[in-house]
C-alpha cells in the first residue's frame, strides 16, 4: 500500500461499492426492497470521492485526462450489462452521469477556458437530457455541489444533501412517505444525510490499513451487474432475466 494514500478515501471507495451492490440486489425480488435504503448513500459518495479528488489538486493542476478515459471508457462498457440486468432501464447506466459531473466540478476548480468550456458543455448535455440520465441534472451537479463545500464546516453538507434528494426522484419518495412507507421515508433521510456521513468519514484519521481502491474498480461496475444477472437467474429462471 502506498504510504501517502488517504485511507478514509479508499475507505469511502469501498463503503460507496457495497451501498451500491446493495442497492442493485433490489432487482432480484421485492422482499429485499429495504436495500434501497442503504443504497441510497451510494451515488452521493461516489461524487464525493470525485469532489475530494477535486479539493486535492491545486487551481491550476490540469484536468486528469486518464482519470477522464477511464470513465468515458467504463461508460460505453458498462451499459449493455446494466440494460442486461435492470429490465426496463429507464435511464442510462451511473457512469454519464458521473462523467459529465467531473467535468463541471472541474470547470469550477481550475477555471481555465478550455475546462470553462468542457463544464458548460456537460451542462448543456445534463440539462436537455436530464431524464435519460441517471439522477438527472441534480446529479450531474452534485460533484460540484461537494467540491464547493468541501472544506466548510459540516453543517454545510445540508446543501449537497438537498441536491441528492432532488436526484432521487424526490417527489415520489416524498408522496410515498406521506403514505406511511418507511423505507421511502428512511430513504429520504438517507439521501440529506449521505454527504454528511461521507464528509465525517474523510476528516478521520484511520488507523487501520484500508486496500486502495484503484482503477480496477471502474471494471467492478460492469463485472457486478453480469453476476448479479446471473444470480438473478439462477434463482428466479431464465424468464426473470
Amino acid at each position: 500500500m502506498q504510504a501517502n494514500r488517504d485511507t478514509a478515501l479508499d475507505a469511502l471507495k469501498w463503503l460507496a461499492m457495497l451501498s451500491m451492490v446493495l442497492d442493485h440486489l433490489r432487482y432480484i425480488g421485492d422482499s429485499l426492497d429495504p436495500l434501497y435504503i442503504p443504497g441510497r448513500l451510494a451515488f452521493p459518495w461516489f461524487c464525493l470521492a470525485i469532489a475530494a479528488h477535486q479539493a486535492r489538486r491545486d487551481r491550476t493542476a490540469p484536468l486528469p485526462w486518464r482519470y477522464l478515459g477511464w470513465m468515458l471508457a467504463f461508460t460505453l462498457l458498462s451499459e449493455w450489462p446494466y440494460r442486461l440486468f435492470v429490465v426496463p432501464a429507464e435511464t442510462l447506466s451511473v457512469m454519464p452521469t458521473l462523467t459529465l459531473g467531473l467535468l463541471v466540478a472541474n470547470a469550477l476548480r481550475q477555471r481555465t477556458p478550455l475546462a470553462l468550456a468542457l463544464g458548460a458543455l456537460a451542462l448543456g448535455v445534463a440539462a436537455r437530457w436530464s431524464d435519460d440520465l441517471m439522477f438527472g441534472l441534480p446529479g450531474v451537479l452534485l460533484p460540484a455541489v461537494m467540491w464547493l463545500v468541501y472544506k466548510r464546516p459540516l453543517a454545510w453538507q445540508i446543501l449537497p444533501g438537498l441536491v441528492c434528494l432532488l436526484a432521487n426522484v424526490w417527489l415520489e419518495l416524498l408522496d410515498q412517505s406521506m403514505q406511511g412507507y418507511w423505507v421511502a421515508m428512511a430513504g429520504i433521510a438517507a439521501c440529506l444525510l449521505a454527504p454528511a456521513l461521507g464528509m465525517s468519514l474523510l476528516r478521520q484519521r484511520l488507523a487501520v490499513a484500508i486496500p486502495p481502491l484503484g482503477r480496477w474498480g471502474y471494471g467492478f461496475y460492469p463485472l457486478h451487474f453480469l453476476c448479479l444477472w446471473a444470480l438473478k437467474a439462477l434463482i428466479l429462471g431464465p424468464a426473470a432475466s
